[in-house]
């Protein structure tokens, strides 16, 4: 069926170019402050696209921005749209703004002749999202872009004016509901990550067993447990020099056990006392390895070994396998040498998003990349303990990250920080109280997410029957769409009429 034919009664078929007067933007040079300071004039750029409604911008140009260079001012009721950003492979930022501004290379801007309201143009695009991008999108470019000509020529359902007004209204009024109801779903996802905290925060001071402390007496305490891997660690690491002496065909030379650097103890004078039978111990006792990915991007191959980066600690509870790069299996077997991921082992992004903590609970081989640390605990039965220790505000607080532009966890903190130990058993009886607990929060945290979907899906429903003519009466004595957009069209090229502009030379505007 043509957009000609799915049209109700009234309405007509426009083209996005005809239907107003367009803006373009640029930007001034950064190297004449005058452009810049005490600037008052909003200058709207990708960051500042949000919201639906434009109140304001984080930049502002001021007037000797705007008297000596190209740059033009839009309106207020301007439609703007961001047409070059890396953003646009998976949305496409509309917005209109309520106050007269200037805009940046990377977005444009309609402003809706008499009778077209700035909402319905504004709302329709919204909800034909994917059909502009699979439609205007420039192919060939390196940076997701729009191409001009095809949104101009991009056809648009028009109502009459009036019922435009009614429509919007009514999806204004549905959406407010809407968004009640997500707001109430986001203060409760709020609260479930507070309770998660509370949870884990407790399970490491001791509180969550509390009473169980009182039914089991001790067989070995955090101390003695302590002891007892700082041997195994030793031993571990004799046998791996040992190792690598006999592949190089040598004899281990005299003393070479006195080259085993003994981990250094917690500094525990900022932490609170653990209860009697616990300790503290650093990440680096209770480790034979702590170590960060490969430092240099790989080639990456169509299949292989998985790839995994922060952005597969960060989409889910566990490790993502769903989007990854992959390398070869010679890449990751060199890879390998220097982290040789196992399961039980514990990965924590140490750049970006800080401090993510996954236990490895998986045999898939795979590889890391320098923005994951892998700590190879010197026992498997105590990593699930340690992975949800570590998540813990205790531990979390102590990953002070560094940096002056994007900040990191630094290896040789991570090796400091200080994990509470308790006896083995009462490990085992912390995870099986904590998993008890959150799986509560993870089955509400679940229920509120397909609560957030189906939101999602209504929001999408009503704009479909917005644009279709469903969502509201229509009245036989409103102005047709195509009467009032003959009366009212701008001049062929939607653009204003030409401005005198001044000279260009050094004033640095990219159009």
């Amino acid at each position: 069926m043509s957009e000609a034919r799915a049209t109700p009664k009234g309405w007509t078929i426009a083209r996005l170019g005809d239907v107003g007067h367009w803006y373009g933007g640029g930007t001034p040079s950064k190297f004449e402050p005058r452009f810049w300071t005490n600037g008052t004039i909003p200058w709207v750029s990708p960051k500042d696209m949000k919201a639906l409604r434009i109140t304001d911008s984080q930049d502002h140009l001021s007037a000797a921005a705007i008297q000596e260079t190209n740059i033009r001012e839009f309106p207020s009721g301007t439609v703007l749209f961001v047409i070059r950003s890396g953003i646009l492979a998976r949305t496409f930022p509309v917005g209109v703004a309520e106050v007269s501004g200037t805009m940046n290379q990377d977005l444009k801007g309609v402003r809706p002749i008499d009778g077209v309201e700035p909402l319905f143009l504004a709302y329709q695009l919204i909800g034909r999202e994917r059909e502009v991008l699979n439609r205007c999108s420039k192919h060939g470019t390196t940076v997701a872009s729009i191409d001009t000509e095809r949104l101009h020529d991009f056809e648009v359902r028009m109502a009459p004016p009036a019922e435009q007004i009614r429509i919007v209204a009514k999806i204004e009024e549905l959406f407010s509901d809407l968004d009640a109801g997500v707001a109430a779903l986001e203060r409760v996802r709020v609260s479930l990550k507070r309770y998660r905290a509370s949870v884990l925060k407790a399970a490491v001071e001791g509180r969550l067993t509390e009473e169980w402390r009182k039914r089991n007496p001790v067989q070995e305490s955090g101390a003695q447990l302590l002891e007892r891997i700082l041997a195994e660690r030793r031993a571990k690491w004799e046998q791996e020099q040992l190792r690598k002496f006999k592949e190089a065909g040598k004899t281990p030379p005299k003393g070479w056990r006195e080259k085993y650097k003994q981990p250094p103890s917690a500094d525990t004078k900022n932490l609170a006392a653990p209860p009697p039978s616990w300790c503290w111990a650093t990440i680096e006792q209770l480790s034979i390895k702590v170590v960060d990915g490969v430092h240099r991007k790989p080639n990456y191959t169509d299949s292989g070994i998985p790839f995994v980066t922060v952005r597969n600690l960060t989409a889910g509870p566990g490790i993502s396998f769903e989007k990854l790069n992959y390398v070869s299996e010679a890449d990751h077997t060199e890879f390998s040498k220097r982290t040789d991921v196992q399961r039980g082992d514990i990965l924590i992004s140490k750049d970006g998003t800080l401090g993510v903590t996954r236990v490895v609970r998986t045999d898939i081989p795979f590889s890391i990349f320098v923005s994951v640390a892998l700590v190879k605990p010197v026992h498997y039965e105590y990593s699930e303990y340690l992975g949800r220790a570590m998540s813990s505000l205790p531990v979390q607080n102590q990953m002070v990250p560094k940096g002056s532009g994007l900040q990191h966890i630094h290896l040789e903190d991570l090796r400091c920080d200080a994990v509470p130990l308790p006896p083995l058993a009462e490990q085992a009886e912390i995870v099986a109280e904590v998993d008890r607990r959150l799986s509560v929060a993870d089955a509400a945290e679940q229920q509120i997410e397909h609560a957030l979907q189906r939101a999602a899906r209504l929001r999408q429903s009503i704009l479909r029957r917005a644009f279709e003519g469903k969502l509201v009466p229509q009245n036989p004595t409103d102005e047709p769409a195509a009467a009032h957009l003959e009366r009212t069209k701008p001049p062929s090229n939607g653009n204003l009429p030409a401005q005198a502009k001044p000279s260009m030379r050094g004033s640095g505007v990219r159009v």
